[in-house]
């Protein structure tokens, strides 16, 4: 069940389709049906609130850490001109909050705490390790203030996936998978990981074992972080490739699963199964 077995059963792809990682990992339409609509009608799905607010933190907390990455090869190790640049950031981002504020009347707050958080993270990274490591160059230190690679671009195509896959984050120390959820919990949600671990087994021909979730809940108007840490084992990788091989042959043979038992308003595709 290792990613360099692509080539045979059970990994070897079945059908000569090519899915998004997302569309075989994501099960918030029960039956299906969204892919069909998207693979086979080739309909265009209206992201929801929750979507749009996902994404938007997500690019957010992502250009909040490669900026760091970049002020540090152009500033070297001067923490206060580096915090300082940063700090300035969050001004980048009013024109999306703008737009946003009209359907999520307290996503400034929201922004602003992630911000905060990341900031605050960021800061006292950078104060811990140059206090252990007077040093330390420019490439080191970006390496172990923000200990990753962000937007991990992969090529899915020897599991039968897209060519043009994107992992939130991919940890090299001890290699491991991560990925940023805005919302509730989902067992679901580990398929993701898993298929980015067999993409990178794929590729690379290194054993990926723990995958992470990081889920970011807002309650009682305070940021709260979770962490689902998680070993990719064999019952993951199999409930992946099942779930893989089930909507490659929906696709491939056009067929329409029907419309879900608990078909939810929120769906991007709700209007097609009205």
């Amino acid at each position: 069940m290792r990613g360099w077995n692509w080539h045979q059963p059970p990994l070897e792809p079945i059908y000569d389709v090519r899915l998004p990682l997302y569309q075989v990992a994501g099960k918030y339409c029960r039956s299906g049906r969204d892919i069909y609509l998207n693979q086979v009608e080739k309909k265009k799905g209206k992201p929801n609130v929750a979507m749009q607010t996902g994404l938007f933190f997500h690019e957010m907390i992502v250009k909040i850490l490669v900026q760091t990455k970049k002020l540090i090869y152009q500033l070297g190790i001067n923490i206060e001109a580096i915090l300082s640049e940063l700090s300035s950031l969050m001004s980048s981002f009013s024109e999306q909050l703008n737009d946003l504020s009209v359907q999520v009347p307290n996503i400034r707050d929201q922004a602003q705490q992630i911000f905060n958080y990341n900031y605050s993270y960021i800061a006292c990274r950078f104060r811990e390790v140059l206090s252990r490591q007077p040093y330390i160059g420019e490439d080191s230190l970006a390496v172990q203030v923000v200990p990753f690679v962000l937007e991990q671009k992969l090529d899915g195509t020897f599991l039968g996936l897209s060519p043009n896959l994107s992992s939130d984050a991919f940890v090299f120390s001890e290699p491991m998978i991560m990925d940023l959820k805005f919302g509730p919990r989902e067992p679901f949600h580990r398929l993701t990981t898993t298929g980015y671990a067999l993409v990178m087994e794929a590729i690379f021909e290194y054993p990926i074992n723990i995958g992470c979730i990081v889920y970011g809940l807002f309650r009682n108007n305070r940021l709260y972080i979770e962490k689902d840490f998680h070993i990719i084992n064999d019952e993951l990788r199999q409930w992946f490739i099942e779930e893989r091989d089930e909507k490659m042959r929906m696709v491939y043979d056009e067929i329409d699963p029907g419309k879900a038992d608990n078909c939810m308003e929120t769906c991007p595709y709700y209007e097609y199964c009205l």
